[in-house]
């Protein structure tokens, strides 16, 4: 039996472009440029000068190819090392390191790190529409991680980055957001702008979720500080699940900085949200990861100009 990383995508530079474009154009090339989607009116250049997979749009004359748009953009890595990365990065449960990624794709620690958040920004759904519903339950929690730059270590979490998670206990899926801090000014517009107000909120004890039930269906609430974890339905122990990325941010990275924490946390949902007991396994966790990266390098770019 092969393993899954002897794919021919893997190791031939011309086979990986195959397998990007099927991906990224389901429905044939479109030129990045001028939007031209007719394949009549663009030819795939031939010759030994030519870049592999370069195309010639003659609508607007210019020259372009699958990675234009993509994170794989102004990038002289080749595309079989990228899908490497990519499918290390969605495979692996708790992710995996830039060191790691250095050390078995024999590149440099600074091309390691440069793919590692770019495919990581590829992992930021920018899912808009609201969670739970009618009848809908909607956990939220926060947690504490790093410490923020500038700040001395105390007692408390005065000093770390504040993550708050939402989990949907219907459809599974979370939805992470690097906050500056958890008071009710900070996570009560969060809150309201990703979940549909017809759900029934549940979360700990902590003061900056009292004004919920104001918001929505209904909001009830467990006191850990009293060793309460479950109250008939009430808890939040689907969002305390989530802890993976807890564990993660400890056991494999280790070091974050607050600048990029929100990357991370987009790497943590992505994975979670894709796991294998919802139906999706490496490949297709690999493939959902490859076709989010159009349009993210302009955004990266941008954010990082």
């Amino acid at each position: 039996m092969s393993s899954v990383i002897s794919d021919a995508h893997f190791h031939d530079e011309r086979v990986a472009y195959a397998y990007v474009e099927a991906r990224i154009w389901p429905n044939g090339p479109i030129c990045p440029h001028c939007g031209n989607a007719d394949p009549s009116r663009m030819k795939l250049m031939a010759g030994k000068s030519t870049r592999l997979g370069v195309r010639q749009c003659n609508e607007c004359r210019k020259p372009f190819t699958v990675k234009i748009g993509t994170i794989f953009e102004a990038s002289h890595v080749p595309l079989r090392h990228w899908l490497q990365a990519i499918h290390f990065m969605t495979a692996s449960k708790k992710g995996i390191s830039s060191n790691q990624l250095h050390r078995t794709l024999a590149v440099t620690l600074k091309t390691a790190w440069f793919m590692s958040h770019r495919i990581r920004e590829s992992m930021r759904s920018g899912d808009l529409a609201p969670m739970g519903g009618p009848g809908g339950v909607v956990e939220a929690d926060e947690t504490f991680i790093g410490r923020k730059e500038g700040s001395i270590k105390r007692r408390g979490h005065g000093h770390k980055n504040a993550v708050l998670s939402l989990v949907d206990r219907e459809s599974k899926q979370v939805r992470s957001f690097h906050v500056f801090s958890v008071s009710a000014a900070e996570l009560v517009p969060i809150v309201k702008a990703n979940v549909a107000k017809e759900t029934a909120m549940m979360t700990d004890e902590w003061s900056g979720y009292y004004s919920l039930g104001h918001h929505f269906a209904s909001h009830e609430s467990v006191s850990h500080k009293a060793d309460e974890y479950v109250r008939g339905d009430a808890h939040t122990n689907t969002a305390e699940g989530f802890s993976i990325f807890k564990r993660g941010m400890k056991g494999v990275y280790q070091h974050c900085s607050e600048k990029h924490l929100h990357r991370y946390v987009a790497g943590f949902d992505f994975r979670y949200n894709n796991r294998i007991r919802l139906g999706c396994d490496d490949v297709e966790r690999a493939d959902r990861a490859l076709k989010g990266v159009s349009g993210k390098r302009l955004t990266y770019r941008t954010a990082h100009s």
